[in-house]
């Protein structure tokens, strides 16, 4: 299995960390051809607007739709990388989202950079883990098809739908790579079995 990382800005060196820590073949993804031959990507967090136009510079944004809308490919974006995924964003100001899960989001929710925060979050299927929330967006209203894993004060903070899996803080931040290991096991490893 190869997993993509979405190289264009944010913090993906973490991530690509992570997963070689995993022992996953991992691509960095800065242009379509490099999707090629991957099973999953992952969005990172980082700036939404200057992601946005970062993705539709490359053609990024149409080589990444078509692939969600496949079944077996997986697709996880944290905080920045959930915006982008978002069906409809609350107060975008300018930031088109991807139109990937039907998910609405708030951008910066839990506000400034000053009021970044930790805190234990139960996650099905992974159990307690310690979430890093840094200008972290948050899940306004998820639609029937999709389940949430995980809250935060009652809040959504982790949701999948199908393929598709967000998390609105930044997992690549701690030394606990359960919710990687999650998204390669469940979301891109089940897609794959599924179309076997």
């Amino acid at each position: 299995m190869r997993i993509g990382v979405l190289c264009l800005q944010g913090d993906f060196r973490e991530h690509v960390s992570m997963l070689e820590r995993l022992g996953v073949a991992v691509a960095d993804v800065r242009l379509p051809a490099d999707l090629e031959h991957t099973h999953g990507l992952i969005l990172p967090g980082g700036e939404s607007t200057a992601l946005r136009r970062l993705l539709s510079y490359s053609g990024l944004d149409r080589a990444i739709a078509e692939r969600a809308a496949r079944e077996e490919y997986g697709l996880y974006g944290t905080c920045a990388g959930m915006i982008l995924m978002a069906k409809s964003l609350r107060d975008g100001r300018g930031v088109e989202p991807l139109g990937l899960m039907d998910i609405t989001v708030a951008r910066n929710a839990y506000g400034r950079q000053l009021d970044s925060f930790e805190a234990d979050v139960s996650i099905t299927e992974v159990g307690t883990f310690h979430a890093v929330f840094i200008r972290a967006p948050q899940l306004v209203t998820c639609a029937a098809g999709v389940q949430v894993l995980g809250r935060h004060q009652g809040i959504p903070v982790i949701a999948r739908q199908g393929n598709l899996l967000v998390s609105s803080f930044h997992p690549e931040l701690s030394n606990d790579a359960r919710i990687h290991e999650y998204f390669i096991s469940e979301v891109c490893a089940q897609q794959l079995r599924s179309t076997a």
